[in-house]
């Protein structure tokens, strides 16, 4: 669209009614947008368009429309985070990834939909109802990038910004068919997030970009990143793409399951299928399961499940009728959980930082991790359990490929590559070495070329 728009084949007012006229369409159907202006949309872009027509210099996103989940500031949007605690609340300032996006030429349409305070795989609240799935509407887009996982998905979106801390980014990716980057906390700022990322949370929690492909997440990624000092993470980390003969020396070690979740077949074969297309686009590839997987789980578990409900549980004393039902299970889960206290807490955190350092020293081997997504493809509404092979998969352990790199600070990125046999997508996971956001990209490159998986939703 950029390219198009920078050479005049199509105007960036003809881009942004495009998309609005999709919203007015499908959005009805997957509640993905949980507020637009499509007074202000088209106001930027006409003045996207007069900067094209008097020759001023032009940004890689100029005229682009896309979107942003409503736990991000966007200046004038509600920042709900999906809760009715924060019903009516406005951002006053765009945080700084949304500034960085502007600044490149991108147009906000909209903000989109989380589950409550973002702490499920399924996007759901009582102050904006329930976000359907583009390739199935009894089914969800996955949470807490949901909204913004069935907007792009759908066509209602060129790309925009998700947040994640136990895989909300990739799980919606890998169920909606599109691709998501997790980046390594502090390299893509997340000043302007609710809730904040601070404490036990700053390990685990970041903001990235979610597009339909991986060189669109490479333009967002390189907008986006920089360091910034409302981030606590946030370091001076240039940008450095690798030269292709670079890329190819990478090992890559992969795995079809972690030893303790199992997956779908057809999970697994989109994990053999994606090492096929590396080992035939040039890759050394080399089945590696790495060790520490199943402590890691263990121990984000502590970090999110655990200090999650114990900062989320005060916010609703005197107005429980407010807790939508899937945060009140969040809340018993983690009230199941053994008690935290100062002691307890800092071995975790202790165990942590020894567990990654054991673990990046596996990744000296193999700086390139292929692995699933998610055990399962986009579940039906309220599910919370599946068998797979004999066994029953909870709703927790569902998400452990996603979650132990949250713990271990590691960028991942998820690509599109198979299908259900009920025709729903499924993405498979690339995890590099902390800082190296590009190497991750340039293999989700070279994959996405190998196997073009991307497809339009049924809904579209």
């Amino acid at each position: 669209m950029a390219r198009q728009i920078r050479e005049k084949q199509i105007s960036p007012v003809e881009v942004a009614s495009t998309h609005l006229t999709k919203i007015e369409r499908l959005n009805p159907k997957l509640n993905a947008y949980v507020q637009i202006n499509a007074e202000r949309v088209l106001r930027e872009a006409r003045d996207r368009e007069q900067a094209i027509m008097s020759g001023r210099e032009l940004g890689p996103l100029h005229g682009v429309p896309i979107s942003i989940k409503s736990s991000i500031e966007v200046e004038s949007f509600q920042c709900a985070a999906g809760t009715c605690l924060r019903a009516g609340i406005a951002a006053v300032q765009d945080a700084p990834l949304v500034s960085r996006l502007r600044h490149a030429g991108a147009i906000i349409l909209g903000v989109t939909n989380s589950p409550e305070l973002l702490m499920a795989w399924e996007t759901d609240n009582l102050l904006y109802g329930r976000t359907n799935n583009p390739w199935d509407l009894d089914r969800t887009p996955g949470g807490s990038s949901g909204g913004e996982a069935a907007a792009i998905a759908s066509g209602m979106s060129a790309g925009g910004a998700g947040s994640d801390g136990g895989g909300s980014i990739r799980v919606p990716a890998h169920f909606s068919g599109i691709c998501g980057l997790k980046p390594t906390p502090g390299r893509i700022p997340s000043t302007g997030h609710f809730p904040p990322s601070g404490g036990p949370f700053a390990l685990i929690g970041v903001v990235g970009p979610m597009a339909r492909t991986a060189s669109d997440l490479k333009v967002l990624f390189e907008v986006m990143q920089g360091p910034e000092d409302g981030d606590s993470y946030a370091a001076p980390v240039p940008v450095r793409w690798p030269n292709e003969a670079d890329v190819r020396k990478l090992r890559v070690g992969y795995f079809e399951d972690d030893g303790r979740t199992p997956v779908t077949p057809e999970t697994r074969a989109a994990v053999q299928q994606a090492a096929e297309a590396l080992t035939k686009s040039g890759f050394q590839l080399q089945p590696f399961r790495p060790e520490g997987l199943d402590e890691a789980c263990q121990l984000w578990k502590k970090f999110f499940v655990k200090v999650g409900g114990m900062l989320i549980a005060p916010m609703f004393r005197g107005r429980e009728q407010d807790e939508s039902p899937i945060l009140r299970q969040f809340l018993d889960w983690s009230a199941a959980e053994p008690e935290l206290t100062g002691q307890s807490l800092l071995d975790a955190w202790i165990r942590r930082d020894v567990l990654r350092a054991r673990f990046l020293r596996q990744m000296e081997k193999y700086p390139i991790l292929l692995c699933p997504a998610a055990a399962i493809p986009a579940f039906h509404h309220g599910e919370r359990s599946w068998q797979i092979g004999g066994k029953t998969v909870h709703y927790l352990d569902a998400w452990s490929y996603t979650e132990c790199f949250n713990l271990l600070g590691n960028p991942a990125a998820v690509v599109p590559v198979g299908q259900s046999q009920q025709g729903l997508p499924i993405g498979v996971q690339i995890v590099g070495r902390p800082w190296q956001e590009e190497q991750v990209l340039a293999i989700a490159g070279a994959l996405e070329s190998e196997c073009r998986a991307w497809r339009i939703p049924p809904i579209s």
